[in-house]
């Protein structure tokens, strides 16, 4: 997701690397380049150029903090002016106190509103609320058997009638809601292919005979300027309290995220993040900002992390914590941790851990390069997993045959790991924050793919064996004396 602004943005920044001062020259000059990316990205106009003249403003004359680069700074000020123009987002939802709460979704035919409308049933009723879904999509072939399949695998009520108008159908659902008990009832109504082919009449009519509490535009993200439209066309027509954007999972532009709200005064309120019922979530401002810019979501790792922790039983939880603590940390319990990735999704993982897109070689799969690695792992002996200092050349000539890789890509995810047990060890004194934050850092499992390279300040990219080490603690040791 973002990669284009992500490339686009961090080439840009190289500018100011090394920089002592921002001035004007070196602050234009490089978000000059910014601009050209943000247009690239298919940001509207009007917004990229506003954009840059806040984050150009704030930037100029600014003196280098201590120990702070220029082109940190600025990635400083991008992010909080990203912030900015995607939000603030109210995430919650208003429902009604004496009578079921409606939700009314619109959009254009293909934008993903029949599934949309299954994954807010589902994340309404994880909150205790008794959903039920009305199919009123009388345009679309088949929309009112699909959102039936939906019901139907999430367990929750459709209502749907044929012969009356989606007007009717809409009205009819409501009055059957109350009767039936279900506190939310969700309108999935018609779309058309074009703004200027849909039925804003009949939508007005829905919102004055249903009252809906929460109106909601679904917009394909991959349309760029065409969803921005979309959600100013709709914006006038109905007064929207919210956008859910779908298929971000495959936007490598990022436009309408960082557009809808400044153009359309709407707030995004949902991402759509695959086709999956269960793949809704909220949108958080300050996590795209960081995704943009590519610092991460560690707070989204975090949380998948948890989710996919919930699986395992809570004395292997107990065990591998203890582990992780005292860094004693065996090949076996690393390649549980990659198993445990693999669960989250590799390419999810990627996009949300700070610089772990840059760290995988360009081209490079990440399934393919965790199943190379996984290889290694179960090409040793018990021994070798529970004591890696034990494997010399010929193990390592062994283990590559076993596993199709080189020697020498043995040796280096040999050496990473060693770094990454130490890193571990010390983590055991750390509080519980500065834990994460290291994790940000040292956790990056692309780190670990052939090819990548996990440096240290002052690294010159030679990994020392642990023989080579003890040698040189030695040394140190005399030198006292």
């Amino acid at each position: 997701m973002f990669d284009g602004i992500q490339r686009g943005l961090s080439s840009a920044l190289k500018k100011l690397t090394g920089r002592g001062r921002l001035t004007e020259a070196n602050v234009r000059d490089g978000l000059r380049e910014v601009r050209t990316a943000l247009l690239e990205a298919d940001v509207n106009f009007t917004v990229a150029n506003e954009f840059i003249e806040k984050v150009t403003a704030r930037a100029l004359g600014q003196d280098v903090l201590q120990s702070v680069q220029p082109s940190e700074q600025i990635v400083k000020i991008m992010y909080d002016e990203l912030v900015q123009l995607m939000g603030p987002v109210d995430h919650s939802f208003h429902f009604a106190k004496d009578r079921p709460t409606v939700i009314m979704l619109c959009g254009l035919q293909g934008s993903g509103k029949t599934t949309t409308a299954g994954k807010l049933a589902l994340n309404l009723r994880e909150m205790g609320r008794k959903p039920m879904l009305v199919g009123a999509d009388l345009q679309r072939p088949a929309a009112v058997e699909q959102i039936k399949v939906i019901g139907g695998q999430l367990n929750v009520p459709v209502f749907s009638e044929g012969g009356v108008s989606p007007i009717e159908v809409c009205r009819r659902g409501v009055e059957f809601a109350k009767k039936a008990g279900h506190d939310t009832i969700i309108l999935d109504t018609a779309g058309r292919l074009h703004i200027a082919e849909m039925p804003m009449d009949e939508l007005k009519q829905i919102d004055k005979v249903c009252r809906p509490d929460e109106v909601y535009l679904v917009c394909d993200a991959m349309t760029g300027q065409d969803a921005v439209n979309s959600a100013k066309a709709f914006n006038d027509a109905l007064d929207l309290n919210g956008v859910i954007l779908t298929k971000m999972d495959g936007d490598a532009r990022g436009g309408a995220a960082l557009s809808i709200k400044s153009v359309a005064q709407v707030p995004i309120k949902f991402v759509g993040m695959g086709e999956k019922l269960d793949k809704l979530d909220v949108f958080v401002p300050e996590r795209m900002a960081g995704r943009i810019l590519g610092q991460g979501d560690l707070m989204g790792v975090v949380g998948k992390v948890m989710e996919a922790q919930q699986k395992i039983s809570e004395e292997e939880r107990a065990r591998q914590q203890k582990k992780l603590e005292k860094g004693d940390l065996s090949l076996d319990d690393f390649r549980k941790q990659f198993e445990m990735i693999a669960q989250i999704g590799m390419k999810d993982m990627i996009g949300s851990m700070p610089g772990m897109s840059e760290m995988i070689p360009e081209g490079e799969d990440p399934e393919q390069a965790l199943k190379r690695i996984q290889g290694m792992i179960d090409s040793m002996t018990l021994e070798e997993k529970k004591n890696p200092d034990i494997i010399d050349i010929g193990r390592r000539r062994r283990i590559a045959a076993g596993s199709g890789t080189e020697p020498h890509e043995v040796k280096q995810f040999l050496n990473q790991f060693d770094q990454v047990r130490g890193l571990m060890r010390q983590m055991a004194q750390m509080s519980i924050w500065d834990r994460l934050k290291m994790v940000t850092g040292l956790g990056k499992m692309g780190a670990f793919m052939p090819g990548a390279k996990l440096k240290t300040k002052g690294d010159t990219g030679h990994r020392k064996s642990p023989k080579e080490r003890a040698e040189e603690r030695k040394k140190k040791r005399k030198k006292k004396r």
